[in-house]
């Protein structure tokens, strides 16, 4: 018996023409979730670096930072085709057609210690008054940015002690705070302004209030609390100011380390650690012991518990112990955020040449 079987090339080649086609957009689609995934990726490894050295930093110990100096991802695209074909008695034949499409990432991530003398000045230097006008048009409270950039306005303290290892005798702050509070409400208010200029070479933040605000309840407080004359439409906040002059306010700023000491002070480590001396316990002049969320409560909240919390917005485990910030604190939140910005300013700036650490992930 005699089989008729045709098959013609156009069937064949059917199959790759087709994955061919269905995997041209694989480039554009895999761009948009893979950029997308490593974005959050980064993000979150950067928080959860900057909240452990925090809680570092709490205990003494001693704060390390690696930054992902680039990202590298390759994907391989392996495609396969066939067809087969079966006859029989009376049938004219059975054709089977099949293939595959295979895709496999090789991402490589840099990681950047760092350290060397760059690394030094950026994070021990104290803060340019230019950032922190930066800051402020960026949209950011200027008590919040107050609070965390300032040691000091004039003679009024700002918990100076606090820029270090947690001091063992309770800080001056509270008529910063008022201070800050008052410039809080003109900006409230839409009569304040800060903008930066050198003079003679010298740096320096005029705070600016409006015709409006000028005459103001906040106005005068803030003016009357730095010992300066209440009633004018501008103030020169400067690192060297002139002598004799009733606008003048001088200051002095926090490095990067500064702040994150600073803000180190509102991890609240479990109580186990307190009374075995892992932390250091500050005391007020009566022989209390002092409570550092008078200091930075509305600021930023650090929780602690020996078990994963469950409501967090971020959590590092630390000390056989969970801290985080709970996703309900926006007040929390907003300072992190802030924290994260002035970092990202000053870290971000340094280019050192010592070894860098490369990982194939996932080869």
């Amino acid at each position: 018996m005699k089989y008729k079987f045709l098959c013609t090339p156009l069937i064949l080649i059917f199959i790759p023409i087709t994955f061919i086609s269905g995997c041209a957009n694989l480039g554009p689609t895999t761009l948009k979730s893979e950029r997308s995934n490593y974005n959050l990726a980064v993000q979150r490894t950067n928080d959860e670096q900057l909240l452990l050295n925090l809680a570092r930093l709490k205990y003494r110990d001693t704060p390390f930072f690696m930054e992902v100096s680039s990202v590298a991802s390759q994907f391989t695209l392996s495609t396969s085709a066939n067809a087969s074909a079966t006859l029989q008695e009376g049938v004219k034949g059975l054709f089977g057609l099949g293939g595959s499409v295979g895709m496999t990432e090789k991402p490589t991530v840099t990681y950047s210690p760092l350290q060397g003398d760059q690394f030094i000045q950026r994070v021990l230097s104290p803060l340019p008054l230019e950032t922190i006008t930066l800051l402020y048009h960026s949209g950011w409270s200027v008590e919040r940015i107050f609070r965390l950039c300032f040691q000091r306005m004039n003679n009024v303290k700002n918990a100076p002690g606090a820029s270090g290892p947690t001091p063992k005798k309770a800080p001056q702050f509270k008529e910063f705070i008022e201070a800050a509070k008052h410039l809080r409400e003109l900006q409230s208010q839409d009569t304040l302004n800060l903008f930066f200029q050198k003079e003679n070479g010298i740096p320096q933040i005029i705070l600016q209030i409006a015709e409006e605000g000028k005459k103001l309840k906040p106005a005068n407080n803030f003016a009357r609390a730095l010992n300066v004359e209440p009633g004018r439409d501008k103030y020169v906040i400067t690192f060297s100011p002139k002598q004799n002059e009733s606008d003048q306010i001088r200051v002095v700023t926090r490095s990067l380390l500064g702040i994150l000491f600073y803000l180190s002070q509102a991890v609240e480590a479990p109580v186990q650690d307190i009374k075995a001396g892992k932390v250091t316990r500050t005391l007020k002049s009566s022989g209390e012991t002092f409570d550092w969320r008078e200091l930075t409560g509305e600021l930023l909240r650090i929780k602690s518990k020996p078990n994963r919390p469950e409501n967090a917005t971020l959590m590092v485990f630390y000390r056989k112990t969970w801290f985080y910030i709970d996703d309900s604190d926006l007040k929390s939140k907003s300072t992190f955020s802030l924290l994260s910005q002035i970092f990202s300013l000053q870290a971000g700036k340094i280019k050192d040449n010592s070894p860098v650490l490369t990982l194939g992930v996932g080869q």
